[in-house]
């Protein structure tokens, strides 16, 4: 069953995050298991961003979690939000796309 994980953060150093992203990407191309990504900007607040991360699986997305660069990766991602980052993990049940 297909699976997106919403991340949802507040951060001023957006163009840092994205930075960082990239470096991610780089580094864990042939290996992630992320199938797509959409990152959105909050019109009416700037530094409110949420992050769609989809998955093939619930278990793709886990497998994803464990790889050595996505570890990396979220070691660092906190360092470019401010506050806690707030997780919210779906099962699609249906995708009319």
């Amino acid at each position: 069953m297909a699976f997106v994980q919403i991340m949802e953060l507040s951060t001023s150093k957006s163009d840092a995050l994205m930075e960082l992203d990239a470096q991610w990407r780089a580094a864990s191309e042939g290996k992630r298991t992320l199938r797509r990504s959409i990152v959105g900007r909050d019109r009416n607040d700037p530094k409110r961003h949420v992050i769609l991360a989809f998955f093939d699986s619930f278990e793709s997305a886990l497998e994803n979690s464990e790889l050595p660069e996505t570890k990396e990766f979220a070691a660092k991602f906190g360092d470019f939000t401010d506050g806690p980052i707030k997780f919210s993990d779906f099962d699609i049940i249906e995708d009319l796309s």
